[in-house]
């Protein structure tokens, strides 16, 4: 398997320009039926965990712009993140990104494999560029994952001297993410209907990051253990008063028995 991508034979002329009003942006079928329930995985547990801000661009199959050798050239990842974007003032909603001109470098691209073709570990080093060498040798994005939901295979590449080199997992078969201080690893377990192998975030003691749903069903029974903690102190309350009731009964029967009322 390829780890990094040749440099290329010919000069590359990176330019950040903006998209022409009537450019046509790419709208590809997605080629894993996986690919969009893993993306909202990921972001869901990083908005649980209140990791997103305002400023912050994480998005899934948008396109990503770069001018090389005046040709325009947008790659749509499975998803990205960028740490800081400028706010949006053109019409509509954001549909692409291009980095420099409207914000931060991409920090970190994720790929998500087909059980067709291997693209995202494409080296072509000539217009359209395969996705690995945009990535590594025009955007230069320094966290590029990618994920085959078939075979289970999570690899991470982090830019070094130009180049992508290959990860080693920790002991737990967990990847470092530097951009934003978490671990990633593979989970098996349902959400939402679906049971397969996700992408999921641990922080840096380990804990796992849990999706919304997960939070609120923890939040559910929290709640339902505070109300039977309440019932159960409620009722020791009343049972101790009870108790009481019948001591004081139990006090005023005798006081009348030892002073019994004159005739």
């Amino acid at each position: 398997m390829v780890l990094n991508a040749p440099r290329p034979t010919q000069s590359l002329k990176v330019t950040w320009e903006a998209l022409p009003d009537d450019y046509r942006l790419p709208d590809d079928p997605v080629e894993n039926i996986q690919q969009p329930l893993l993306a909202a995985a990921l972001t869901d547990a990083l908005g649980e965990a209140g990791l997103i801000q305002p400023e912050m661009l994480i998005a899934s199959n948008f396109g990503l712009v770069a001018t090389v050798n005046q040709k325009v050239v947008v790659k749509a990842p499975d998803w990205l993140y960028v740490p800081r974007v400028l706010p949006w003032t053109g019409e509509g909603v954001r549909r692409s990104y291009t980095p420099v001109l409207q914000g931060d470098p991409v920090a970190i691209v994720m790929e998500f494999l087909s059980d067709e073709e291997l693209g995202e570990y494409s080296i072509r080093p000539t217009f359209p560029y395969g996705k690995l060498f945009f990535y590594e040798q025009i955007l230069q994005v320094p966290t590029y994952v990618t994920f085959d939901p078939y075979s289970q295979t999570l690899e991470v590449r982090h830019l070094r001297d130009g180049a992508y080199q290959l990860q080693e997992p920790s002991a737990e078969g967990r990847f470092w993410i530097p951009e934003l201080s978490l671990f990633l690893g593979v989970w098996y377990g349902p959400r939402l209907g679906s049971t397969i192998h996700w992408l999921r975030w641990w922080d840096s003691d380990g804990n796992l990051l849990l999706w919304s749903f997960e939070k609120a069903e923890l939040e559910r029974q929290r709640a339902e253990q505070e109300a039977q903690r309440a019932e159960a102190e409620k009722q020791r309350a009343e049972a101790e008063k009870q108790r009481a009731d019948a001591a004081e009964a139990e006090l005023a029967r005798l006081r009348s028995r030892l002073n019994p009322p004159h005739p």
